[in-house]
Parts: C-alpha cells; sequence; structure tokens
C-alpha cells in the first residue's frame, strides 16, 4: 500500500549495525522507518540528520514506511511502471507454454506440468514470506533452500517474485547462483524429452 507523492523530512535515528532507522517527517507526525534497502543511492549510506525524500507506504501492519528514499540533492528515482512486461517475465512465459504444449502434443506426461505449476507457486509463496521476514526482523529463509526450489522446477516462480516483489532481484552473488539453477533445470527438462529421458516419464506416469 502507497502512493507515488514525496515527502520531505530528515533521518532523526539511524543504527548502521542493523541497517535502518526513522525519518522524521518535515512537515511533523510520527517517524517513519526506513531500510538501507530503500535508498535509491546505494553508493552513499546514511549516517543520520540527512534531509532526505521518500515516497511513504504502509507494510501489512499498517505501520508507515519509506521507500524510494533519495538524499537531498540526489536525483528522485524514476516512478515505477506498472503492467510493465519484462524480459524475465517473457522467458517465464514462453517456458511454461512450452511445457504446456508438450503436454498437450503427447510429448510429455501431464504429472511434469502439474509439478512445474506446484512448485513455482510453492516457491512464489516462499519469496514472500522472504520479504516479510526481512521486513518484519523475522526469521528469514535460507537462500539455498530458495535456490533449491527453483532448481526444482519453481524458478519461473522466483521470476515473477523477484520481479512483482522486487526481491532478491539485485542481489548479484544471489542471481548469479540463481540463473545456474535455471540452466540446470532447463538442461533436465532437455533430457526428459530425449529418447533415454522419454522412457523415465512414462514409467512414472504409469505409477502415477
Amino acid at each position: 500500500m502507497g502512493c507515488d507523492v514525496r515527502v520531505k523530512g530528515r533521518i532523526s535515528r539511524w543504527q548502521d549495525d542493523r541497517g535502518y532507522g526513522f525519518i522524521t517527517p518535515a512537515a511533523g507526525g510520527k517517524e517513519v522507518f526506513v531500510h538501507v534497502r530503500s535508498f535509491s543511492n546505494r553508493r552513499r549510506r546514511p549516517v543520520g540528520k540527512e534531509v532526505v525524500t521518500y515516497e511513504l507506504h504502509r507494510d501489512e501492519r499498517g505501520r508507515p514506511r519509506a521507500e524510494k528514499v533519495a538524499f537531498a540533492g540526489d536525483r528522485v528515482p524514476p516512478a515505477r511502471r506498472h503492467g510493465r512486461v519484462t524480459v524475465p517475465q517473457v522467458f517465464a512465459g514462453v517456458f511454461a507454454c512450452l511445457v504446456a504444449g508438450g503436454v498437450v502434443a503427447g510429448k510429455l506426461p501431464w504429472i511434469l506440468l502439474a509439478w512445474y505449476l506446484a512448485v513455482c507457486v510453492v516457491t512464489f509463496f516462499a519469496y514472500a514470506l522472504d520479504k516479510s521476514a526481512a521486513r518484519d526482523g523475522k526469521w528469514r529463509t535460507q537462500e539455498s533452500s530458495l535456490h533449491l526450489l527453483s532448481l526444482a522446477g519453481g524458478w519461473p516462480g522466483a521470476l515473477l517474485a523477484q520481479q512483482w516483489l522486487r526481491h532478491k532481484s539485485k542481489k548479484q552473488s544471489f542471481q548469479s547462483v540463481f540463473w545456474v539453477t535455471v540452466l540446470l533445470n532447463c538442461a533436465a527438462l532437455g533430457w526428459l524429452v530425449s529418447p533415454h529421458g522419454a522412457a523415465i516419464l512414462e514409467l512414472v506416469a504409469t505409477w502415477v
């Protein structure tokens, strides 16, 4: 929940070891929570007392928080374009169509499509829970668990979560491992549609 109207304020409290602080609005009112990830200038770390502008949002509990925070004099980040289709979303959509097409054509068993759909849903919610936990300071989901879900076939759901929830989409070390899991999963699927893999799929289909 939030709006695109920018508010001016000053960082009144900052805990650098925890990566968050509070902003006092220039117009007065209650302090607003701000996390270090919400700053548009990642090369400059706040120390306190800086004048900033920000978008006022609220978390799941209705508590005010600052997003798209810019230091006074810095370029204001552009407004987010809602509804824009990104390359990762197209890639995930094409992959889903190929798997569904393989099932319709009889080259892939329906259980494989059902597996992908189920794991994608689980992966999306795993990302959502992890972001909520990060925001509330609760126990986080291990990155290895998120990668295992992607490797198991949940990477299309992970891509959607990264784009829609803006979670784990900018951490380069995470993204490097994530795309390795995507390639490995695609390679595994390619092997499954080969003659040797097709025999295993047919055996699995007879058990279901």
